[in-house]
């Protein structure tokens, strides 16, 4: 995090104020994105579409496969070291490149189109609408909380024995990203100032929770998991529950094994589970791209889009360590690993304050997940937008509103699929199968890093990538590892993500060829 504050403060003061030039698709007669976004709106959506449901609950699933405390902590301070990498190589491509849909078009520019196609095919299909989508029913769910008939087997209508259907708690969900679609159809700035509201509340339900942990300590109160995981039990190493760990043996390093493993066997097997429990600690901090969607309505882009990176993903990973020390502090290993539902801040409020406790995480974390979505609704539209002005996506898709200078279409598309999927059941498993497929375009995104370095030298750089070419190198090197040992030990997320993603192929194929065919009707 120190990184990313520093750079923070060298941007600030080295890069001087310049504004973004248009598209270069956009003609001067077109309607044009208004750059009513500043530094902070920015960094508020950086911070809002990262700070979702993840943080107040995947904790539980990591701690039952680490079973150590140390291991927990090492986990999120992996996912810090590598977003914080990420955001800042991003931070090069961004201001070189301040356009409209942002990771899309720094992969179309580096690795080619295809590349950029398949990336905005699998954000449509189910990256972006998918964590909409699971994001509202965790929306709906925590207002289960207030009002009882909301949930998810409050079957409004039913199909067959499984998940699709209309709940109430998919009701509500569909309530919010329509509401919300509509706000952002009325103007960035209306969509942004939701974004920067909401965000503010949920940075606060953040502290909050940090607080309890302060008042531990300066109150001398009794925090039942000071005493368990940070006494001797706080290096403990397994047993872990998850099948594949073998020695050189090839047998398992399970409890009472590891004082007769070599320090060859216990390294191999920290760093296999670190990158397999990153499944929950990445993606919980995932989406800090999403201001990158954006970046044609941003103003002095070339500055603000590092800055709003570097700043967004430092505080919130700082915000993410913290609360887990937190959780450490006031539950034992046990009471984080069987948290009712895996709500493990509401655990640690309702230990410290009760059933009224309870209710403030609630409703924090209703804050949390209405913001989360309300910034991936804004910044996700102005990808299929950049797509269609390259022939990529519906036509209609990539025009802007002559009022609001907002990409209507493109909201209300995304809207309608992101609906289709809360009544589908399956967003989560969809989320689940494309784990996998987004760390590889990270590294593809990253990997075009050097390739622009090397095949566009002399195109301007108003930021570097700070600690080029170690740094880029080290999330590409750290990513792949990740990737290896999810296919090696999750298959389940892996060979279905790269499926959608291959499904992509003969969709761009239709689309070139249907492009082509226009043009040539046109001539």
């Amino acid at each position: 995090m120190a990184l990313c504050f520093v750079f923070a403060i060298r941007l600030g003061n080295v890069i001087p104020q310049q504004t973004a030039s248009p598209t270069n698709v956009e003609t001067a007669s077109a309607p044009r994105f208004v750059q009513g976004m500043g530094l902070f709106s920015a960094t508020a959506i950086v911070m809002g579409s990262m700070i979702g449901s993840g943080i107040f609950i995947v904790p539980a699933d990591m701690s039952r496969v680490l079973g150590s405390p140390a291991l927990l902590i090492a986990a999120w301070l992996v996912t810090a070291l590598m977003t914080i990498i990420g955001a800042l190589s991003y931070g090069e491509l961004a201001a070189m490149m301040p356009k409209a849909g942002g990771q899309y078009v720094y992969l179309r520019e580096s690795l080619g189109p295809i590349w950029g196609f398949l990336y905005g095919w699998t954000l449509f299909l189910v990256i972006q609408t998918g964590t909409i989508a699971a994001v509202g029913v965790a929306f709906g769910k925590f207002l289960g909380v207030f009002f009882p008939s909301v949930s998810q087997t409050h079957w409004l209508w039913h199909v067959g024995s499984g998940n699709v259907g209309l709940s109430t708690a998919n009701l509500a969900a569909i309530v919010i990203i329509v509401l919300l679609t509509w706000t952002n159809t009325r103007g960035v700035k209306l969509g942004a100032a939701v974004q920067n509201v909401f965000t503010s509340a949920k940075v606060l339900a953040l502290l909050a929770v940090i607080g309890v942990g302060v008042l531990l300590y300066f109150e001398h109160l009794d925090g039942a998991g000071l005493a368990s995981n940070f006494g001797h039990n706080f290096w403990s190493l397994g047993p872990w529950k998850l099948q594949g760990f073998l020695s050189h043996h090839g047998e398992w390093l399970g409890q009472g094994e590891w004082p007769r493993a070599s320090l060859r066997e216990i390294v191999l097997n920290v760093a296999v589970v670190l990158a397999v429990v990153q499944v929950g600690s990445l993606f919980s901090s995932d989406a800090w791209n999403n201001v990158t969607f954006t970046a044609g309505e941003i103003q002095n882009p070339k500055r603000n889009l590092p800055l709003s990176l570097a700043l967004g993903t430092g505080v919130v990973l700082l915000l993410y360590i913290a609360c887990n020390l937190v959780y450490l502090s006031v539950l034992p290993m046990a009471g984080i690993q069987t948290a009712p539902q895996d709500r493990v801040a509401t655990a640690v409020m309702q230990a410290a304050f009760g059933g009224l406790g309870a209710k403030f995480m609630a409703a924090a974390i209703l804050v949390s997940t209405f913001g989360c979505v309300n910034g991936m609704l804004l910044a996700g539209a102005r990808v299929y937008y950049a797509m269609s002005q390259d022939g990529l996506f519906f036509k209609s898709v990539g025009k802007l509103d002559e009022k609001t200078k907002t990409p209507v279409n493109s909201l209300w598309m995304q809207c309608v699929w992101a609906c289709l999927l809360c009544l589908s059941g399956q967003y989560g498993n969809l989320l689940d199968y494309v784990i996998f497929a987004v760390l590889v375009f990270y590294v593809l995104t990253i990997g075009g890093l050097f390739v622009l370095r090397r095949t566009r030298p002399e195109a301007p750089r108003p930021y570097k990538a700070l600690g080029y070419p170690v740094l880029p190198a080290l999330y590409i090197v750290m990513a792949i590892w990740i990737c290896g040992v999810l296919l090696r030990y999750k298959p389940q997320y892996t060979w279905p993500g790269l499926i959608l993603v291959l499904l992509g192929l003969p969709v761009y194929w239709v689309w070139t060829r249907r492009s082509k065919n226009v043009e040539q009707a046109v001539q």
